[in-house]
């Protein structure tokens, strides 16, 4: 019988005290629990069980008080190839309470999400620890001490490298100089002598296999003992296989068959060169991929000037918390989110808004930590630090980006997770097979063949083909203002193949403004303007907005205001008696509309809202008030029917106003005067009838579409509530973001089977030739050092490759209007 243990819960779902009672029954109904307590007021519960903690996971979940899951990060050392990934998640996930595990090979991190309570982060550290890849639980502090060590460890890689390379040298000019020059082979036989060479050549190798190449039996060998070899044990069997070989040839030829007394030295030493020269270009070109998170980390300073009895001190950016009044020089970046009290400049916002063109500010406006001031002075109060800050949470979704894994990862780890142990059998058979049926002296033909296989089939090409490219990919896209929140939508947004669009806000400004001014009966423009914005500033109504805001600063006084509803206005101004609203006020008043009618059906026909004015009981003007389509929108739409995708708008708006719109903007498809429930049930008809869907909406109102969607878009100017439901966040409301973000994600998934193809077909090829399938057509064997040249530049290509990625241009460059700023939250 089990043991029992004792395991505390975070329990979500109760909102009052019966629930307790519900929930205990549920926990206490499972087979194995002696006993079980839930605490209401910190909403835990501790069971006393011998059965597995799922068990009791899914009987809250039945009872409808599912148990709160959380995340945590872990940062793992010791992985040295993509096999290492499945073995790391499946130490992780052997714990109960752990619901997923991701393993980033590219990152060196895992994200674990797991029961709350029910373990903790310590907890499965040990467990990575307990597979063989030591791990600590991720935090800034340490991850700064951390990409200090990374640091460090290239540094001392590289210069181990350096050294086995020098001593590996004379090895190879004693070994390889006398097979391709055989003047020199007879020189060393008459000065030194064979033996002595091999002596020379036992020495080095020993000094490398044992100083620069220990890492590899180090970790090599254990690997093999627990039965899930890696890399390491490749390289640790081929290099050990060559060295002992070459040791009884030196030492014991007589042992041996005769004419197979051969050494390898060259073989092992050269092999531990390359694969480390491998490492360090690989470890360069990884810290190259992370360079977009070092670069939006930088953009945060690292003290601020903050207001203390009438004096500004420095300190640091830690120390400050909401309230605090700072000061902002002029150049210097804003140091957290906050509010202008006092001063006006212009803010370099690109960093955000990926526009270049600086946003004025004064009091009361907004303005985003890590942005750039200009050459005025700001005062201003913090309303957001730390975590909670724009820049915080770009970065943190970047990171959660940047360590997903993709659907197509998971295929990949499948693989690897058997191709080294298959790697190993498929090299005992070589061996066997040249033993067997290779000409004589067949054991070091079956040796060699042996070795270059094991080498040449490191997975490390594989395992870095996906996480290199969505590091860079989503990387380049957060600096051209595309967030990626989610990582699968990387992959399915380039599956789109029809985009949905919601109207107010997303296509339009989402405002109504005046768009054109008909005078008739000799009324002058801006006389009529002036009179009805004074009339409309006493209204509320948008459209009254509107047309205030086009008036004049300076209105004159007015008197007897009246407002009628459904109809519209009247008031006296100047004393003149003013009259704005519809055709159907206008003839209740015995205005005469004859000569602007014609111009408001066609204003109407074009989705903009007609509104008359008369002065002293005369037709004065026709006022078209519209939502006007934001700059860029057209473009946009216009590159994503070049990319061979159907467009749709769904909207509560009008069908006429509608599709008014969607004649303008070349929309194959409306759907319109549609509910928040309605759009759900058009995005899926969309879905049925193209495809793959991707929703774009900004409101509270589209959240639900948003989630429903396959892929959901965001404007970054939109609702809190919208950007949190989205998979893909654009942070200015520019619609060209669109198209990048969807240029974006075809050009990685395109990298992602490029490099897949290139690591796949790379061994496919190669392991044959390894193999020695060539030899009775050419007569030579595939060397194993070539074989670990060829290994290690496999990782180069696949890295260097995916680095490309950071070139990647916006297909449409983004408006330079200005645009306002709201909190990203993830």
């Amino acid at each position: 019988m089990a043991t029992p243990q004792v395991t505390q819960l975070k329990i979500t779902g109760m909102s009052c005290a019966s629930c307790v009672g519900r929930a205990e029954t549920a926990l206490r109904s499972v087979p194995g629990v002696t006993d079980a307590s839930v605490n209401f007021a910190t909403e835990t519960a501790q069971v006393t069980h011998s059965g597995p903690v799922s068990a009791l996971t899914e009987a809250l979940a039945d009872a409808g008080y599912p148990a709160a899951n959380t995340q945590t990060t872990l940062q793992i050392g010791g992985m040295n190839c993509a096999s290492c990934v499945a073995k790391i998640e499946k130490a992780l996930t052997a714990d109960p309470a752990v619901v997923d595990a991701k393993v980033n090979f590219a990152t060196e991190s895992a994200v674990v999400t797991y029961i709350d309570g029910a373990t903790d982060p310590l907890k499965l550290a040990e467990l990575s620890d307990q597979a063989g890849y030591p791990a600590r639980v991720a935090d800034g502090a340490a991850d700064d001490q951390a990409d200090h060590a990374k640091t460090e460890e290239a540094h001392a890689l590289t210069r181990a490298t350096i050294f086995a390379a020098v001593l590996a040298l004379p090895v190879f000019i004693l070994e390889m100089g006398g097979h391709m020059i055989p003047a020199f082979h007879h020189w060393v036989h008459a000065t030194i002598g064979t033996q002595t060479s091999y002596l020379i050549q036992f020495a080095l190798t020993s000094v490398i296999l044992f100083g620069p190449g220990r890492v590899f039996y180090l970790q090599g060998i254990p690997s093999l003992l627990r039965g899930s070899p890696d890399m390491n044990a490749l390289v640790a069997l081929g290099t050990g296989a060559a060295y002992l070989f070459s040791l009884i040839a030196t030492f014991a030829p007589q042992i041996l068959p005769h004419g197979s007394a051969n050494v390898y030295y060259e073989a092992a030493s050269v092999i531990v060169v390359l694969i480390l020269l491998g490492r360090v270009m690989e470890a360069r070109a990884k810290g190259r991929t992370g360079a977009a998170i070092r670069k939006l980390v930088g953009l945060q300073p690292k003290t601020a000037w903050v207001e203390q009895d009438g004096t500004f001190i420095d300190r640091p950016i830690a120390d400050i918390v909401v309230g605090d009044v700072l000061q902002i020089r002029p150049g210097e970046r804003v140091p957290v989110d906050a509010e202008v009290l006092d001063g006006t400049s212009y803010v370099d916002e690109s960093m955000i808004t990926g526009e270049p063109v600086p946003v004025g500010k004064s009091p009361s406006d907004q303005v985003v930590g890590g942005t750039v001031n200009g050459t005025g002075a700001l005062r201003v109060r913090a309303t957001r630090v730390g975590a909670d800050t724009v820049l915080a949470q770009v970065i943190h979704m970047v990171e959660q980006a940047q360590g997903a894994k993709l659907p197509i990862q998971g295929l990949v780890d499948r693989i690897t997770a058997k191709f080294v142990p298959a790697v190993i059998v498929v090299a005992l058979l070589t061996i066997a097979v040249w033993l067997i049926f290779g000409p004589a002296p067949a054991l070091p033909l079956a040796l060699v063949t042996g070795v270059s296989v094991l080498i040449i089939a490191c997975p490390c090409a594989m395992g870095l083909a996906t996480p290199t490219s969505i590091m860079v990919g989503t990387g380049r896209a957060a600096e051209l203002g595309v967030l990626f929140r989610k990582g699968d939508a990387l992959q399915q947004l380039q599956q789109a193949e029809v985009v949905a669009l919601d109207k107010t806000g997303t296509l339009t400004l989402g405002r109504p403004e005046l768009e054109h001014v008909t005078t008739t009966n000799g009324f002058d423009h801006d006389d009529v303007l002036r009179l009805a914005a004074a009339v409309e500033a006493r209204s509320e109504h948008p459209i009254a907005t509107a047309i205030t805001r086009a008036g004049p600063a300076e209105l004159p006084e007015l008197s007897n205001f009246e407002s009628l509803t459904g109809l519209g206005v009247r008031a006296v101004v100047e004393g003149r008696k003013v009259l704005i609203g519809s055709p159907r006020l206008m003839e209740q008043n015995g205005v005469d509309l004859i000569d602007l009618s014609a111009e408001a059906d066609q204003r109407a026909a074009e989705g903009a809202t007609p509104l008359f004015v008369a002065i002293d009981c005369q037709a004065a003007a026709m006022l078209a008030v519209s939502d006007p389509i934001k700059p860029g929108t057209e473009q946009a739409l216009e590159r994503l029917h070049a990319m061979g995708l159907t467009l749709a708008m769904v909207t509560g708006d009008n069908t006429r106003t509608a599709q008014a719109l969607a004649d303008k903007l070349g929309i194959d498809h409306v759907t319109a005067e549609v509910l928040p429930d309605g759009k759900l049930a058009a995005i899926n008809a969309l879905r049925e009838q193209f495809g793959t869907l991707a929703f774009v909406g900004d409101g509270i109102n589209d959240a639900p579409a948003l989630a429903a969607a396959d892929i959901g878009v965001a404007i970054g100017t939109g609702t809190d509530v919208a950007i949190e439901t989205a998979d893909v966040v654009l942070m200015s409301g520019d619609l060209r973001g669109v198209a990048n973000a969807v240029e974006i994600s075809r050009k990685t998934m395109r990298n992602i089977k490029q490099n897949l193809g290139w690591a796949f077909g790379y061994n496919i090829l190669l392991i044959p030739v390894a193999a020695g399938v060539l030899y009775p057509f050419s007569g030579h064997l595939l060397s194993p050092a070539l074989a670990a040249g060829a290994m290690a530049l496999s990782s180069v290509f696949v890295v260097s490759n995916a680095l490309r990625l950071r070139r990647v241009r916006a297909t449409l460059p983004e408006s330079t209007e200005e645009h306002s700023i709201r909190t990203v939250t993830s």
